[in-house]
């Protein structure tokens, strides 16, 4: 079986004219760079647009990409871009609808009546899951591209400074207080909810 090629060889078959290898490049980070721009411009269709111009982007400028950096962070630094200028433009127009959260977190679960305790856990962990994505949607735009790509994509800090132009000390704070932010939010949210059930099972107690 043969070994798997590196981004870096796919880049320079790519540039020898191997379409093949830009369509490698593509399924390799396709996802990645959708859940970028999703959690950036929070709308489906603004993240669809966004992942379509950074992979135009990609085969038109693939020659500028001089190898000092990953290649993935090189077109990281593409998404954050192209997702940026979205939301600029999106300002411009307000006609533009925003989408609170993306309908695969809309999917139903479908599970067997008798497993309805596991069901229960299931839905827990969706919403939860769903809490979180709305959460991370609503950092300012100085601190979502920086939680994401640490915290959500595993980069490291100086991936993230270098994606972001930004020292890594201002990458670590900025992380900080995104953590910060969204463990004051969902405290808040859990908090409420708490309120909520309590208050129903007072009612039906009675």
């Amino acid at each position: 079986m043969p070994a798997r090629k590196t981004d870096a060889e796919l880049v320079k078959e790519f540039r020898a004219g191997n379409t093949a290898s830009f369509e490698e490049l593509i399924s390799r980070y396709a996802s990645k760079a959708f859940s970028l721009s999703l959690r950036l411009t929070k709308n489906q269709e603004d993240a669809e647009e966004v992942l379509q111009d950074v992979f135009v982007t990609v085969f038109r400028k693939i020659d500028s990409f001089q190898g000092k950096s990953s290649f993935s962070s090189w077109l990281y630094r593409i998404t954050v871009n192209s997702a940026f200028m979205k939301l600029r433009k999106r300002k411009q127009d307000r006609s533009v609808p925003i989408e609170e959260l993306p309908s695969q977190l809309q999917k139903s679960l479908t599970t067997p009546a008798n497993l309805h305790h596991e069901t229960e856990i299931v839905t827990l962990r969706h919403e939860l899951g769903a809490a979180l994505e709305d959460a991370i949607r609503k950092l300012p735009d100085e601190y979502r591209p920086v939680f994401v790509l640490r915290d959500v994509d595993g980069l490291t800090s100086r991936e993230v400074g270098k994606i972001l132009n930004l020292t890594i000390p201002a990458v670590k704070s900025r992380l900080h207080r995104s953590r910060l932010m969204l463990r004051r939010k969902l405290k808040r949210l859990f908090e409420s909810q708490q309120e909520t059930d309590e208050r129903q099972v007072r009612r039906a107690a009675r």
